[in-house]
């Protein structure tokens, strides 16, 4: 994407942060590492205003920041290719993103793309249901507990969804280990059976595993569909390398992902040398543009991306806009989230992927007078003086 000099050079002329609330369709419970995540959320929007144009997007500005940014250029923020400068992307990336959408009349998938869709054609990529927590700690039998996931599993299944992220870990922390490892067999199990042989499951052991549990979860798995285990334990070579090493022996097919959260930073480099298989940095921080940098470059080595996206409503929609800029790009990760103010209703779940609008910017519509309601009562303005 190559920006124009009246682009580069249009100043911004005012900046409005709010925050906005909403909630999940269902209230999620805990995971290996802590309890109950609860169903409200709220997401942080800026907007912009650049030559009259407005655009919205995920923020961590402050107003102190936006003392500075106020008046500016874009070019000062951008360069020539449309890329957010570094120092600039947490705050400005997502609003900036989808002004330049909304100026041109593209989604952003085009603009950042090199590979433009056929005419006519709509954009659809894969995502999966993330919502299967432990929502079954309160119930002392296992069949009730394989029941009540089966449920949950099922609902998503009716709102389009073939794919499913199940949380594991229970004996980590929240059951006895030998209790909660078997618990969580069965409960991948009875959801495999929702999901259909089709159907991709990712289990989720947010660290909670060490070496030896991975083993004998995957072990006796090993006839269930499974695409990924995701957050084994810490991340670590050695144990990754072993575990790789186990699953090449058994001839099983199953993916190591990691990367949300504090991950090392030698993971990209742990990936490189075939320890690791789906990178999961998150998508509102590190980012958009970080993302983009870092896809392209997996794509080299023929790495897999999965960008992390759970609790941030505004983060579901922009993930699936990479895309087309990454051969590798796996999911989005669907959190059923909505959020008062921010209509997403142009995107839509069907057979097991996420259609996406070929709206201007992010396809997302904001409610303007809404959204200048919550900018006074919990957030500010910055005018250009």
């Amino acid at each position: 994407m190559q920006l124009s000099e009246a682009e580069l050079g249009a100043v911004i002329e005012k900046i409005e942060f709010a925050k906005l609330y909403g909630e999940r369709a269902r209230l999620a419970g805990a995971n290996g590492r802590i309890g109950v995540h609860g169903k409200h959320c709220e997401v942080n929007i800026v907007r912009l205003t650049i030559d009259g144009q407005t655009g919205y997007g995920s923020s961590t500005l402050s107003r102190e920041e936006a003392q500075s940014v106020v008046g500016q250029p874009l070019g000062a923020f951008v360069d020539g290719e449309g890329l957010v400068l570094n120092p600039f992307r947490l705050a400005l990336e997502y609003p900036l993103l989808d002004w330049l959408g909304r100026r041109r009349n593209k989604p952003v998938y085009e603009l950042v793309s090199e590979q433009p869709l056929s005419p006519g054609e709509q954009l659809s990529v894969p995502c999966y249901d993330t919502s299967l927590y432990f929502d079954d700690l309160h119930l002392p039998d296992e069949r009730d507990a394989v029941k009540l996931l089966q449920e949950e599993a099922q609902e998503g299944y009716a709102k389009g969804h073939r794919h499913f992220k199940i949380k594991v870990g229970r004996g980590g922390r929240h059951m006895p280990l030998l209790e909660g490892t078997k618990r969580d067999i069965a409960i991948v199990r009875g959801i495999s059976e929702v999901a259909g042989p089709a159907g991709k499951l990712m289990i989720d052991a947010n660290n909670a595993y060490n070496l030896n549990l991975a083993k004998e979860v995957l072990g006796a798995l090993s006839d269930v569909n499974l695409y990924w285990l995701e957050e084994a334990f810490h991340e670590d070579d050695a144990l990754y390398a072993d575990l790789k090493s186990w699953l090449a022996e058994r001839n099983q097919q199953v993916l190591i992902a990691d990367g949300e959260g504090l991950a090392s930073p030698f993971l990209v480099d742990w990936a490189v040398k075939g320890f690791v298989d789906v990178l999961q940095y998150d998508i509102i921080h590190p980012g958009f543009t970080f993302w983009l940098e870092l896809g392209r470059k997996l794509d080299e080595h023929g790495l897999r991306t999965a960008p992390h996206c759970y609790g941030n409503a505004y983060g579901i929609y922009v993930s699936g806009h990479l895309a087309p800029s990454i051969a590798g790009f796996q999911f989005v990760e669907w959190d059923d989230i909505t959020i008062g103010g921010m209509d997403a209703s142009a995107y839509q779940i069907r057979e097991g992927t996420m259609l996406i609008p070929s709206l201007p910017g992010f396809g997302l519509q904001f409610d303007d007078e809404l959204f200048t309601h919550q900018s006074a009562a919990n957030g500010w303005t910055m005018e250009r003086g």
